[in-house]
């Protein structure tokens, strides 16, 4: 039951493409997600095997056409699962990340930055805590490397009350266009080449790799009865390549970017 919202930009003159989902849902938990909740150390009871669930969030994905755009992506959503005796389970989840095909460290410090002043308004220990989080989430572990430089991701938080999750949460959604749009609007004119074009096309590949095989939100989605495919398969970029045996060359600015990806970085201190 319910619904959402999926609006999608293509083929813009700065973004490839653009999107953000709005959902509002509500049923019963198939099997196999239930299965991966309990994995994830929840004490689920259903009743009669059925776990009635709501769920709600806003998540976008941006793709821009420009190599010296990073592509950004962020989520944050609330869960709330009615156990067989009445009582209810809830949390919250989400984050904001930044993946670039090219370094720029003056962008990666301003994104790390924004997003840890949001959540120092609440409790010193949670940038450190989330930014590492991000980190090993967003691990493809087939190739050994992240699938961008991170920024923070949290889930299952419901500690220390709910008005107080939902604040922290509200304050990271807000930090979303401060983190972003700025170095959208540093590097949106920026020359480049078509060999700079390429080396994105092959990380928009890592892209697709991650949130296919890794992603939960993707998987629980594609998990859910009578779900709308297409606003899960929202995030995927418009083009992507796959080239075999790529190795970019030594002390590149390819081989740069491969090396944060491999041992991600303190932006912050």
């Amino acid at each position: 039951g319910g619904g959402g919202i999926s609006c999608v930009l293509q083929d813009g003159e700065v973004f490839e493409k653009a999107g953000v989902n709005v959902s509002v849902v509500f049923g019963l938990l198939s099997e196999e997600a239930a299965r991966q909740m309990r994995s994830r150390g929840k004490s689920l009871k259903a009743k009669d095997g059925k776990l009635p669930f709501c769920a709600m969030g806003v998540s976008s994905v941006i793709h821009p056409k420009n190599p010296h755009v990073p592509t950004m992506h962020f989520n944050y959503r609330y869960f709330e699962i009615e156990e067989a005796d009445g009582t209810k389970q809830w949390w919250f989840g989400g984050g904001t990340d930044l993946t670039p095909t090219y370094l720029n460290e003056e962008d990666a410090v301003h994104f790390h930055k924004t997003l840890k002043e949001a959540c120092d308004k609440h409790d010193l220990k949670l940038y450190p805590k989330y930014k590492k989080w991000c980190d090993d989430y967003f691990y493809i572990k087939h190739r050994g490397e992240r699938r961008g430089i991170g920024g923070i991701f949290f889930d299952d938080v419901d500690s220390p009350s709910k008005e107080e999750v939902f604040q922290f949460v509200k304050s990271c959604a807000k930090a979303v266009v401060p983190c972003y749009v700025p170095i959208v609007k540093r590097h949106c004119h920026d020359s480049f080449t078509p060999e700079e074009k390429l080396w994105q096309q092959l990380r928009r590949g890592r892209y697709v790799e991650f949130n296919l095989v890794y992603d939960r939100g993707t998987k629980f989605g594609l998990l859910t009865p009578g779900s709308r495919i297409e606003s899960i398969l929202m995030s995927l970029p418009l083009t992507a390549r796959w080239e075999y045996m790529h190795t970019p060359p030594k002390s590149s600015r390819e081989a740069e970017i491969l090396e944060v990806l491999r041992n991600p970085k303190d932006w912050v201190h």
